[in-house]
Formats: structure tokens, sequence, C-alpha cells
């Protein structure tokens, strides 16, 4: 009897053992990205992003629908994601069999975007895919269901990039498939400080740019 679990549920422990995943020691993005330097405009209108997020944070609690509101929606418009061939789509349902443990993993995503090319040959490449809390939450509680969702895509395409969010801090995740399935987490960024949020959008922009191959 096949056992269904909600990814929302599972601890990272479990996620390693249900998946086979293993962590590797933290990456860095230079390794497997190329960061350009941003435009005035950019700096300009990530500031507004930033001081938005800000000025919603002094009044407390941000949601998770807010957060993907004042943040995630504008930091992607600006890197690029909602331009052609990018295609993004919310709260897609996932699942995953995990034959040896008798166990399927189900869950939703909350936001994917695909490099999805005009051609029905080459298969939609997941360039990222994005797991959003709100502000309280601490970050790395998200990176079980993150891990989880992300994993689905090696069946298809050989790495992934993975972001958890709670709309300050900014957790990617790199996976790779190989032989057994490995992840790198990359140095966490923070959108309230000038340094992380310039860095947080030349990754999001570099990332966007990848080609529809891994």
């Amino acid at each position: 009897m096949t056992l269904t679990v909600e990814a929302s549920s599972l601890s990272l422990n479990d996620v390693h053992r249900f998946l086979k995943l293993e962590e590797l020691s933290d990456g860095s993005f230079t390794d497997f990205l190329n960061l350009e330097p941003l435009t005035e405009f950019e700096q300009e209108d990530l500031l507004r992003i930033k001081n938005d997020f800000r000025r919603y944070l002094k009044l407390g609690k941000i949601s998770e629908g807010l957060v993907k509101f004042i943040t995630i929606a504008p930091l992607m418009r600006l890197a690029g994601f909602y331009d052609v061939p990018i295609r993004l789509t919310m709260e897609d349902s996932i699942a995953i069999a995990v034959e040896d443990e008798d166990k399927r993993i189900t869950g939703r995503m909350d936001i994917l975007a695909i490099n999805s090319p005009q051609s029905n040959i080459a298969p939609p490449f997941w360039v990222l895919v994005i797991e959003t809390k709100n502000s309280s939450v601490n970050v790395i509680e998200g990176l079980p269901q993150l891990l989880t969702y992300a994993f689905k895509s090696l069946e298809q395409q050989s790495s992934v990039w993975g972001l958890v969010t709670n709309g300050q801090l900014y957790q990617f995740v790199y996976l790779r498939r190989e032989v057994q399935p490995i992840y790198q987490l990359m140095p966490l960024l923070n959108l309230t400080e000038s340094p992380g949020a310039i860095k947080l959008l030349q990754v999001l922009k570099s990332i966007c740019k990848l080609p529809n191959f891994q």
C-alpha cells in the first residue's frame, strides 16, 4: 500500500532519505552564473522594491501573498522573467513516487518559471522553482518543500535552480542530476541590504538568461 505524504510536512532529513538527495558544501554563484553589472535604471527600480518592502515590514508581518506581490513579482519583471520565451505558472500540482519507500509525495509549487521555446521539439526547461513564505518564517523552513519540488524537474533535465524566500531573505539552491542527485546552498541574500539586493537581482537576471538545455 502506497502512503501519500504532503511535501509541506517533510523535514530536511525526510527529503534526503526519500529522494536520495545529497548536500554538497556551500556553493558560489560565480561557479555557475555570469553576474553582470546592473544598469542605473535597474538600480533605481531595485531601490524602489527594497523601500516598498521595508515600508510594509515596519507595519508588521507580511503575508505570503503580499511577499509575492511586492517583492517577487517586481523582481522577476525587472530580471526579465516576463519576457518571451519564459513562461510563469503558479501553484502547479506535483506528485513524486518514492517506490522503495512506498510513498507518494504531493504538493503545489508556488511559482515556476519555464523556458518554453516555440518549437515543440525541445522540452521545456524549468529555469527556476520558487517557494515563498510570510516574512516571519525562517527561509530554511521552506527548504524541504523547495527541494522536493525542484527534484521533480530532474526527470527532464540535468540541473535546476530553486529559491525559497520570506521577502527579506533569499536562499538559492542549485540541484544537479548525478548518479545520486545533489544540491548546493548558495550564499544567503538580504533584500534590505544594498550589496545583497544588488547580488539578488544579478543572480535572477543570470538565471533568466540560461539557455534551454542543461
